[in-house]
């Protein structure tokens, strides 16, 4: 009897060991999940995020909540969803500002590559520089020429400091001269109703949000961060024909899951993401922001946050940018 039981006990374990993943993966999810925004309602990451979420729910059957928790330039929020439990049920929708954050921040909590899984890349997006049509400037030569011969009197926006905005201006200020005041919001969001109201005078935005108050007349485009002009808006010029060399800059969003979560949850959301942002409707909402469809592999997605890290953290220490 001792001899039948130790058996079944071997055969059970071996199950397990076989089979375990492909069950886990096939009875995954089982209650509502959360995907932890780290910056305030309303900002670009909410753009993408909540249509997604929304495609998960159907997808996978449970429910699929955004929390927005703002801060710090994203890192509260990251340093929440660090803490999470590892079991399919808290994910992190990141962005570029997480791998600027590894060099700006001495002090963080955790770290975007040890303590985060990637998933995939879900939207990338150029960054414009746009001014509020108060002000006379019509091309970058026009801001530069005021700005330093006015040094400090205007001042520019940003979802935080240290943000991709923010550290965009910086490298711009350095490059071309001149000084602006910097004023740090607690998001994109409340960033854009005040710029829109005329109480800041500039930011660095991603393409997507501002496109539409551009195209609007309430705020007035410069120059785009890249290396061609967009389709969308071809007589704006890129820096690099306005003078400002080296000014290329993408906003990007992605998602992670926390550090131990099964690899059979990460595969599966990947697959559901992919397959959501390739629907007809989600490309509309993404070509609406001027953003690139993301999908990647979890494996492709970790290699570009690397090349990232590296990258930010060259720029960082070149514009000589340090936060507490």
């Amino acid at each position: 009897m001792k001899f039948i039981f130790k058996l079944t006990k071997l055969i059970a374990l071996i199950a397990l060991t076989l089979f375990g993943p492909l069950a886990l993966a096939q009875t995954w999810p089982v209650k509502p999940m959360r995907i932890i925004n780290p910056f305030p309602a309303g900002g670009g990451t909410d753009t993408f995020a909540r249509p997604l979420a929304a495609k998960l729910s159907q997808s996978l059957g449970q429910s699929v909540i955004i929390e927005n928790q703002g801060g710090a330039g994203g890192t509260v929020g990251a340093a929440n969803a660090a803490r999470a439990n590892p079991d399919g049920y808290t994910f992190l929708m990141g962005a570029i500002h997480h791998t600027i954050a590894e060099s700006l921040y001495p002090k963080l909590t955790y770290n975007i590559e040890k303590d985060f899984i990637p998933i995939t890349m879900v939207a990338l997006m150029p960054q414009v520089m746009v001014v509020h049509p108060k002000h006379p400037f019509r091309t970058i030569k026009d801001l530069i020429d005021f700005a330093k011969i006015n040094p400090s009197k205007l001042n520019f926006g940003s979802p935080g400091a240290g943000t991709s905005h923010h550290l965009a201006m910086e490298l711009f200020m350095k490059v071309a001269g001149v000084n602006f005041v910097h004023v740090p919001y607690r998001g994109a969001g409340p960033m854009m109703q005040d710029f829109l109201a005329g109480q800041i005078d500039l930011v660095f935005d991603g393409m997507g949000t501002s496109a539409t108050q551009m195209k609007g007349g309430k705020i007035r485009g410069l120059a785009i961060a890249t290396d061609a002009r967009a389709q969308s808006f071809p007589d704006l010029p890129t820096m690099d024909e306005s003078g400002v060399a080296g000014m290329v800059i993408n906003t990007w969003y992605g998602l992670w899951a926390i550090k131990d979560t099964p690899k059979e949850i990460v595969d599966r959301m990947q697959q559901e993401s992919a397959k959501a942002m390739n629907l007809p409707d989600m490309k509309e909402i993404w070509a609406s922001q001027l953003a690139g469809t993301g999908g990647n592999t979890p494996e492709q997605f970790r290699a570009f946050i690397r090349s990232e890290v590296i990258r930010w953290s060259k720029v960082v220490k070149d514009a000589n940018v340090v936060l507490n």
